[in-house]
């Protein structure tokens, strides 16, 4: 067995060497695709179609957790009606509210990097005081600073999840 042993450790093992591939430069496509991409406007509408998709979501699930207050005196045909007049309206609310704080947080953030030329956590933390004092400006001007600074948190432990920058 010790035999065995010692003609396993004196035997080379040959590594396979992992292929080297040549750098490719990018077609004039995929040039116009990434100049298309990064254009403020181009990000932030984009964002907000998705915000509103992800609120569209939200609002559906959210809107179908809602009880009626009167649910003992509702027929079956009744309770659904409601149900889904309510998943109308958080759908619609959500997608809204989604819509607007993805678009701003992606125009704050993209003309931060812009201005700044560099991508770090300081840009998330302007976006997100943008983002939030935005939404809650209705609110004044109390509102609007505790938005910010609520937002801006947010955003950074997000972005800290995620482990996106240094």
């Amino acid at each position: 067995m010790a035999s065995a042993e010692g003609k396993n450790q004196s035997a080379p093992k040959q590594e396979e060497k992992p292929k080297i591939e040549p750098l490719r430069l990018p077609t004039m496509e995929e040039i116009r695709g990434q100049d298309i991409w990064n254009n403020c406007a181009v990000r932030s509408v984009v964002s907000g179609v998705m915000g509103s998709g992800l609120g569209l979501f939200m609002g559906l699930f959210l809107g179908a957790l809602d009880n009626p207050i009167m649910q003992e005196e509702m027929t079956g045909r009744q309770q659904f009606i409601y149900t889904a007049k309510q998943m109308g309206r958080r759908s619609i609310n959500s997608a809204k509210a989604f819509a607007v704080m993805g678009l701003v947080f992606s125009a704050a953030e993209c003309i931060v990097e812009k201005a700044r030329a560099k991508h770090d956590t300081t840009n998330i933390v302007v976006a997100g005081c943008v983002t939030g004092g935005t939404i809650s400006a209705r609110g004044g001007p109390k509102a609007a600073c505790a938005g910010c600074a609520g937002f801006a948190a947010f955003s950074v432990l997000i972005e800290k999840f995620f482990d996106r920058h240094d």
